[in-house]
């Protein structure tokens, strides 16, 4: 259509841009195409009474991506987190993120009992670094020991009590003699380093 109507043509209204198409149209559906050697106006009208008519639902588009779960039942996509359930998940197993401009879909890759994969749907996340979850994903979570977590003033353990010599022989001691005026830090270096 563009080397064919536009090409060459200057047109200084839409209007005009129109009517050089329409009178482009006739010869060319009386054409033979080189491809499938039928007429266009014939190939054209079978085609259109072929159509079925739309469906009711819209169409879906959504981008779908396999990604691991993490110890913390969170799905990392699109630079954002989004929980899915402790109690039908394990860490490191692959789920599938459906994500459409509005919502992000967590589905399982192996269908439960009812044959159901869905996980989770959250609302899809603006920006990057957000963690979008539902409290109750996380009802049977493990606490490992390797997990820790601060929910108020971190409390550090007392340093270690004075010696029988007097003397504190923690780091800390060792450092708070050093910057006391009088210490022999030197002497307690070298010592340290020849033994």
């Amino acid at each position: 259509m563009r080397d064919h109507v536009l090409a060459r043509h200057a047109f200084s209204c839409l209007e005009e841009m129109g009517a050089a198409f329409m009178a482009w149209v006739p010869p060319l559906r009386a054409r033979t195409h080189a491809t499938h050697h039928e007429v266009i106006g014939h190939r054209a009208a079978r085609d259109r009474a072929a159509l079925q008519p739309l469906p009711s639902t819209p169409y879906l588009v959504a981008e779908r991506h396999l990604r691991p779960v993490g110890k913390d039942c969170l799905v990392a996509f699109g630079g954002n987190l989004y929980s899915v359930p402790a109690r039908k998940v394990r860490p490191g197993q692959l789920v599938e993120v459906r994500a459409t401009k509005s919502q992000v879909m967590l589905h399982s890759t192996v269908p439960d009992a009812s044959g159901e994969t869905l996980l989770a749907t959250h609302p899809r996340a603006v920006g990057r670094r957000a963690v979008v979850k539902q409290d109750e994903h996380w009802d049977g979570l493990l606490t490992g020991t390797g997990r820790r977590t601060t929910t108020g003033e971190v409390t550090r353990p007392p340093l270690r009590e004075p010696t029988s010599s007097g003397q504190d022989s923690s780091l800390q001691g060792l450092l708070n003699r050093s910057q006391s005026p009088g210490s022999r830090s030197d002497a307690v270096l070298c010592r340290s380093m020849t033994s």
